[in-house]
């Protein structure tokens, strides 16, 4: 009696558990040698001997960028900013984001790969691991080491280096909102605002936090950029890829190997994983476009450079875009793509932008005057007249100090009183408060209120009046 036939079991599908948030694996990447890697070296020399030197320099006896805040002075060498200039900040924050999305659309993540701060800080303690630990496959062999002397002494070398430059960059920080030649003294002689050191001391640890303990799980979990970014991709967008009709099938193999007669030849990727190494964010760029990738191109690097050993021609990872690896063009018409209609509607408002903030700068009145009516006195006789009082707001957002005269229209016989015959002398950036007084006689006002004009002309000291500029100021005359 024949015995029924069981089918086979279908396998079943295992439970797959989707995190969050992984926990740090520490990645210890090789250090790239090329073109890219050498951008990398200038933009971050570049930015950060901005960022340490500028608060140091001097203009016209005072630091030369100052965001005095308590004052409510921003200082940018002769350009003068007060809270009424807000608006100037709106055209900055305009600029930077339209430029990013400029730059997304035709290049990708350059701003993550060479100026995003994080990108700059974990590469600085990247440089210290490599500087006092060794290259990738030392500092990974010291990991797996027992704690010893030697040890100790190593990590303790490298963690005083890392706090150098954490403290130094926490001072530095705080130099942009305090005179930086004050505050330094103070910090080490113990006379410094606790404010200032706090927000020095928690920037530097933000610093240690961000660049060496968390790096790249600040990109992949905290960074909105990274999210979102693909919103800014198209298939004409140079993005870091991958060349796989190339490099496929990839085996390792000896420079100059022919294959035996009757197997498949290899694609010019030899599985050496040098792409990989070098990721500081540990992601295999042979497997597509990942949002972990921050656009560094160390992987072209370290590709370009095996390459070279095997006698390959270079590019097999290269910056290319989406459209060029299905071969609707070739790398040699990437530059015909650049006027498309995206990448000239984010250039478009990125220009108008800057000419807007330029004009607008370079128009703006470098005087702030306000007439704010004195609502203790709304009305008075004063030697048979009617009698205003109010108060000016001067506020100068110059270098130079500043000669305010005024005028008063609004009645056929009207009087300002209170001002100083050769005017007001303001001092650049001073803000003077000016108690003025309107007459008129009791004729030209009958009760209610009048509208009246202040006209307000200032001048360089030392100029003649005939340079002066001219503010008008509208206010109102109450009467009997």
């Amino acid at each position: 009696m024949s015995q029924p036939t069981t089918q086979p079991e279908k396998p079943q599908a295992k439970e797959q558990v989707i995190q969050l948030y992984q926990g740090a694996k520490r990645i210890h990447p090789k250090m790239a040698k090329g073109r890219f890697a050498n951008l990398r070296i200038f933009m971050i020399v570049a930015t950060q001997l901005f960022f340490y030197s500028m608060p140091w320099l001097m203009w016209h006896g005072r630091q030369a960028v100052w965001f005095d805040i308590p004052g409510r002075h921003f200082y940018i060498f002769s350009l003068v900013l007060e809270p009424a200039d807000l608006l100037y900040l709106t055209g900055l924050l305009v600029i930077s984001a339209f430029g990013l999305f400029w730059w997304t659309t035709i290049a990708g993540r350059l701003w993550c790969g060479y100026s995003c701060p994080q990108t700059v800080y974990t590469e600085i303690m990247l440089w210290i691991d490599h500087l006092v630990e060794g290259d990738r496959n030392k500092r990974l062999k010291l990991d797996k080491e027992p704690w010893n002397a030697r040890k100790i002494r190593i990590k303790a070398i490298k963690y005083l280096l890392i706090f150098i430059v954490c403290a130094w960059t926490g001072i530095s920080f705080v130099g942009w909102f305090v005179p930086i030649r004050e505050f330094v003294p103070a910090v080490f002689n113990g006379t410094a605002s606790g404010v200032a050191l706090g927000t020095a001391i928690f920037y530097g640890f933000v610093t240690w936090l961000f660049g060496h303990i968390m790096r790249q799980q600040v990109c992949f979990y905290m960074c909105p950029y990274a999210r979102f970014q693909s919103a800014m991709f198209d298939h004409d967008t140079l993005i870091i890829s991958y060349d796989a009709e190339r490099g496929e099938p990839r085996g390792a193999r000896k420079k100059n190997a022919v294959p035996k007669e009757g197997e498949k030849p290899l694609g010019d990727c030899i599985n050496c994983t040098a792409c990989v190494q070098v990721c500081p964010t540990g992601i295999d760029i042979r497997d597509g476009l990942q949002y972990q990738c921050i656009g560094c191109a160390a992987c072209i690097d370290a590709c370009d450079e095996i390459m070279d050993k095997m006698g390959y021609q270079r590019g097999l990872i290269r910056y290319t875009t989406e459209a060029v690896l299905k071969k609707e063009y070739t790398d040699a018409d990437i530059k015909k793509r650049l006027l498309r209609p995206k990448v000239v509607g984010y250039g478009g408002v990125l220009l108008v932008a800057i000419i807007g903030l330029l004009v607008g700068i370079a128009t703006r009145q470098t005087m702030q005057i306000d007439v704010i009516k004195d609502r203790g006195v709304m009305v008075r006789e004063n030697k048979g007249m009617l009698e205003n009082a109010y108060n000016l707001s001067i506020s100068n957002a110059s270098e130079n100090t500043q000669i305010v005269t005024a005028t008063v229209s609004g009645f056929d016989d009207i009087r300002l009183t209170g001002l100083p015959e050769n005017g007001i002398s303001v001092k650049g950036g001073d803000i003077v408060k000016v108690p003025v007084q309107v007459a008129t006689q009791p004729e030209y006002a009958d009760k209610g209120s009048h509208p009246i004009l202040f006209t307000f002309k200032y001048r360089e000291e030392g100029q003649p009046e005939d340079k002066a500029r001219e503010i008008k100021e509208k206010a109102i005359f109450i009467g009997e």
